[in-house]
């Protein structure tokens, strides 16, 4: 989201961990998704004074690690060696496309217990799968002490111990850090802990971290100045009701994945762009969500289903943020390749009067290609649509790509005006 990232192609944050002493690092799924390979090894691999640990992560090609990722590593603080591990989610149909293998993250925490327990004092991993994947893990694999959890974004206040294993994750935003002291029983030799989540919003901005995020700010500024396209007219956008920018972002996506309709929820785009140049830092700033275009077969009854859903204020006003989604409220639904007559005042899920599709008419009972985004096959909003068949993801193209593709192509421009959803009566 922020400039200075998407500036810097995540230098910025490579050097804030450098500056503040990070010793261990594990790839999120924001990270391994967002870049390919080749911009990970010019910043992990060259930047970064850290380890950078991913044991389920392999280049596709070779089935071996690049030289700047390892499994795990050990280090030594206060007289205890102790041994980090680290796994990430395994998006494997998404981390594919990016070249990488990505295997079971459990087989390969098992692997590396069994490799680096008898070399330690403290084995810990730090994972980003979740925290029902972190149970399961503790319960399944003997001889790990701790477990330092992320990507489900889970708040533990208190440490949650299963079987000899103790959990920790320290929530979400960056609005708490996670602090672990760690010490020996004497009695027995195994490792004790005394965890807690320390709020940081009473602590004043560090000055040295303000400073390296300043020294991006004008180049990740100027980089984003970068004129796009120029309109003649400006592109409203809208949360509540069908509107140009939406619109556009509909056809955009149907034409990228090659689709008969094009669907997306409005809630993706933060406003709407004014007549004159398009930069893109206005098009970073109306959809920063890390989302990706996908394609899928829907059949016709659940395409039905979200578009009477879209007709709800349920649904148009649901608060949602996670899953890589950056909005404020899912919104309703933009559509391209449909045209659809509805009565305001009908009854819920009875509102819809005729569908027609590209001129012809709608069947439930069809199979059809719809261009969309990767966030609803996750269950996220309008869940009939999580139910496609034959996904296809496209990365590394976010969908604020596929709006500066679109407002290149003047016959998109012109179309994206025209209304999609029709009132009975209108």
């Amino acid at each position: 989201m922020r400039l200075e990232t998407e500036g810097s192609d995540g230098l910025v944050n490579i050097e804030l961990l450098n500056a503040a002493g990070y010793e261990a690092f594990v790839p999120g799924n924001n990270e391994g998704l967002t870049y390919p390979m080749g911009s990970l090894a010019e910043s992990l691999g060259k930047r970064a004074r850290f380890a950078v640990l991913g044991a389920n992560m392999r280049v596709m090609a070779t089935g071996e690690r690049p030289e700047w990722l390892q499994p795990g590593t050990i280090v030594k603080k206060g007289g205890l060696s102790i041994g980090l591990i680290g796994v990430t989610a395994a998006f494997a149909d998404f981390y594919k496309l990016l070249g990488w293998q990505v295997t079971d993250p459990l087989e390969a925490v098992r692997e590396q217990v069994r490799a680096m327990r008898s070399h330690t004092d403290v084995l810990v991993v730090m994972s980003h799968l979740g925290l029902p994947l972190d149970r399961r893990m503790a319960e399944e694999i003997e001889g790990i002490d701790l477990i330092l959890g992320g990507h489900t974004h889970h708040l533990l206040e208190e440490p949650l111990v299963v079987g000899r294993t103790t959990i920790c994750a320290a929530g979400k935003f960056g609005e708490r850090i996670g602090r672990v002291e760690i010490g020996l029983d004497p009695a027995g030799s195994r490792p004790v802990f005394r965890a807690e989540c320390v709020p940081v919003a009473a602590f004043p901005e560090d000055a040295a971290a303000a400073g390296i995020i300043g020294s991006y700010r004008e180049a990740g500024e100027r980089r984003l100045s970068r004129v796009i396209a120029r309109l003649d007219a400006p592109l409203p956008a809208s949360t509540e009701r069908e509107s140009p920018l939406g619109n556009l972002l509909a056809a955009g996506l149907r034409r990228h994945a090659d689709a008969e309709i094009g669907i997306v929820n409005a809630g993706q785009l933060l406003g709407g762009l004014a007549k004159g140049d398009v930069t893109a830092g206005q098009l970073h700033a109306l959809c920063p969500s890390p989302i990706n275009p996908c394609r899928m077969k829907l059949a016709g009854s659940l395409i039905r289903q979200a578009l009477e859903e879209s007709l709800l204020d349920e649904f148009t006003a649901m608060p949602i943020r996670g899953f890589g989604f950056r909005g404020e409220v899912l919104g309703a639904l933009a559509v391209d390749g449909l045209d659809i007559v509805y009565d305001p005042d009908g009854p819920d899920y009875g509102k819809i009067r005729s569908i027609s599709v590209n001129g012809s008419p709608f069947d439930e009972r069809r199979q059809y290609v719809v261009g969309t985004i990767d966030m609803f096959t996750f269950g996220v909003g309008y869940k009939s649509l999580r139910e496609g068949r034959e996904i296809r993801y496209y990365l590394p193209e976010f969908i604020r790509d596929i709006v500066a593709d679109c407002l290149g192509d003047p016959d998109l421009i012109s179309r994206c005006r025209q209304k999609r959803w029709k009132a009975v009566g209108t």
